[in-house]
């Protein structure tokens, strides 16, 4: 597997390139960069297998560099020294990311998935929703990436109208009545859709608040939604149910629903 580490700083470089070479022998480093033009070169020349790519280079960011490739047929695996906005562009693509200090079982991870990725070499849709999550306006509702055992699937956060827990996976139930398991927990998407009216009434559900028809009074405060589905909230009473909602929801919104 040949890949290129691109980084704007050389310690980090040699660092991932001695973890590499000790504990990822399948791997060959066959290029550095530290600048998204040094990059776009070693790519073109090198059409690497993976990309270990910072999010942050100088003054300029690993994004610009994907944004200036015409073709994206290898893997990218983004590191970081933090968790930040970025991040949350990589995880909503469903793409994988290491923070500094690097972990070694998680960068055999990262490199096994890949190599299982590679098995059919191909445009890599996730990236390319990645990039439209970067570039979408505020307006605009973004795409999610929802792995399936079968597939990747690419759903907008406005077609859902909530997800459940079923043990270690997460079923999303969407607008036209589709349901998508996904191969993770519903801890992983809480915070992801958090900014879009997303609220975790109970700890086996995950509601848009889009798709909240009323707040029904039985079992002391139970939503019903546009599916007709039923959801019961953890809060005591409906009083505290009403309290949190206004605190979390856009009130030009939904306050007719609590009023």
């Amino acid at each position: 597997m040949n890949c290129i580490i691109i980084d704007d700083e050389n310690n980090n470089i040699e660092n991932l390139q001695n973890i590499l070479a000790t504990w990822c022998p399948q791997v060959n480093v066959v290029a550095t960069a530290g600048t998204v033009a040094e990059a776009k070169v070693a790519i073109e020349s090198h059409r690497p297998d993976l990309l270990f790519l910072d999010i942050q280079l100088h003054n300029e960011s690993g994004f610009d560099l994907l944004k200036t490739l015409k073709t994206i047929d290898f893997e990218v695996v983004f590191v970081t020294a933090y968790d930040q906005y970025g991040i949350q562009a990589v995880k909503f693509s469903a793409l994988d990311y290491l923070l500094k200090p690097i972990s070694i079982p998680e960068l055999q991870q990262a490199i096994a998935k890949a190599a299982n990725k590679m098995a059919n070499k191909q445009q890599n849709l996730n990236v390319e929703n990645l990039l439209r999550f970067i570039q979408n306006s505020p307006k605009e509702a973004p795409k999610i990436a929802l792995p399936t055992l079968q597939e990747t699937r690419y759903v907008k956060v406005n077609e859902i109208v909530r997800c459940e827990a079923a043990n270690n996976y997460t079923n999303f139930i969407l607008q036209n009545g589709d349901e998508v398991l996904v191969c993770k927990t519903l801890k992983e998407f809480t915070e992801l859709l958090k900014p879009y009216q997303f609220y975790r009434p109970h700890q086996s559900h995950l509601v848009n608040f889009h798709y909240v028809k009323s707040l029904l009074k039985e079992d002391g405060g139970t939503l019903l939604l546009e599916d007709k589905s039923k959801i019961l909230s953890l809060d005591k009473t409906s009083r505290a149910l009403k309290k949190r909602f206004k605190r979390l929801a856009n009130q030009s919104l939904f306050y007719h629903l609590f009023n």
